[in-house]
């Protein structure tokens, strides 16, 4: 049979729960940093070798500009009306794809439901209807 004084009291019962849930709890946080920097380490690799492909395709897309020249000099045109062309060509590009974003933009509209639904809800903590 166990002593009274073996007995534990209240205080060292919650004393060594708060311990274990302390020590739970930073368990947890390491666990989850070190996930979160083998993540971090992947997503940058992730994020170098997509601006790597940019790059290259940047590079790409000049050779084919220039190239796009040189088949129209292959016609008989002059170089330089040959390299004109393709930059009008990327100029309207570049004006549709700015038509098509302020298209885009006018089309934002304010999320109204949301905005009822969140005006109602002090209404709704104080026990009334909206």
């Amino acid at each position: 049979m166990t002593s009274p004084q073996d007995d534990p009291t209240i205080g060292r019962l919650v004393a060594d729960a708060s311990r274990d849930v302390s020590a739970l709890v930073q368990s947890e946080i390491a666990l989850a940093k070190s996930e979160l920097k083998s993540s971090a380490i992947s997503g940058g690799l992730a994020a170098g070798l997509f601006v790597g492909a940019g790059f290259i395709l940047l590079l790409i897309l000049i050779l084919l500009s220039i190239t796009a020249a040189y088949f129209l000099t292959m016609t008989g045109m002059h170089a330089a009306w040959a390299f004109l062309i393709v930059t009008g060509a990327y100029f309207l590009l570049a004006v549709g794809m700015v038509a098509f974003g302020v298209y885009s933009i006018k089309k934002i509209k304010a999320p109204t439901k949301t905005i009822e639904s969140a005006k109602a809800i002090p209404a709704a903590l104080r026990g009334r209807r909206a």
